[in-house]
C-alpha cells in the first residue's frame, strides 16, 4: 500500500506505529480462534459475530469461528460467488462497503449465529460492509481468510464504512495471524 508521506507527521506516524505494535501484541497473544476473533472484533469496534476465520485444507475454506458456522460447510477456494474464494485465490485484501450489491455466496449469512449481544436480532444480520484478507504464509501460501463485517437493516445502521486504514490493520492481522498454532 502506497501513500503519500508527510514530513510533518512524525509525531503522528510514531503514534500509529505504536497502536500497530499494541495491537499485534495482543493479536499474537490469542491462544484459540476464538480469542483472536473476539480481540479483532473489539480492535475493529464490531461485534463478534462480524468476524469470519477461515482455514485452507484440501482446497477448501473451512470455518474456525463463528462456532456455528464450523459445521455449516466449507467453502471451495474454485468457488466464483464466493468472497471468502476470491480472497484466497487473488492473495489480495478488499473492501466493500456496499457489499449488499455485491454477487456473494450468502448460505452462511442464513445460519443464526446464538448471541445475546446487542444488535443481533432478526433482520438486523445482513451483511452490509466487509473487508476480507488473506492469510499467507512467509511464502505467499495462503492459509485461510479473515474477514471483519458490519451487518445492520442498511448501510447506514450498519456503521461506518471502512477505510483504507482499516484494511492495512486487517493486513497486519492476517500477518500475525500466519504465525499462529490454530491456523497452521
Amino acid at each position: 500500500m502506497q501513500g503519500k508521506q508527510n514530513s510533518g507527521s512524525g509525531a503522528a506516524a510514531a503514534t500509529g506505529r505504536a497502536a500497530n505494535v499494541s495491537a499485534e501484541q495482543v493479536l499474537s497473544q490469542a491462544g484459540t480462534a476464538p480469542e483472536f476473533c473476539a480481540a479483532l472484533a473489539k480492535f475493529f469496534g464490531v461485534r463478534a459475530t462480524e468476524v469470519a476465520l477461515m482455514r485452507l485444507q484440501r482446497g477448501l475454506l473451512g470455518f474456525l469461528y463463528p462456532e456455528q458456522l464450523k459445521t455449516a460447510g466449507s467453502i471451495p477456494v474454485s468457488s466464483s460467488s464466493a468472497v471468502a474464494a476470491h480472497t484466497a485465490s487473488t492473495r489480495k485484501t478488499e473492501i466493500f462497503n456496499a457489499f449488499i450489491k455485491v454477487k456473494h455466496a450468502s448460505i452462511f449469512e442464513s445460519v443464526k449465529l446464538n448471541s445475546s449481544e446487542e444488535g443481533e436480532r432478526t433482520g438486523a444480520n445482513a451483511i452490509q460492509k466487509l473487508m476480507s484478507a488473506p492469510i499467507l504464509d512467509g511464502q505467499r501460501k495462503v492459509l485461510g481468510v479473515v474477514q471483519v463485517c458490519r451487518k445492520g437493516f442498511d448501510a447506514g445502521t450498519a456503521g461506518p464504512d471502512f477505510t483504507q486504514d482499516d484494511m492495512q490493520q486487517l493486513e497486519l492481522a492476517a500477518k500475525v495471524l500466519s504465525n499462529l498454532p490454530f491456523i497452521k
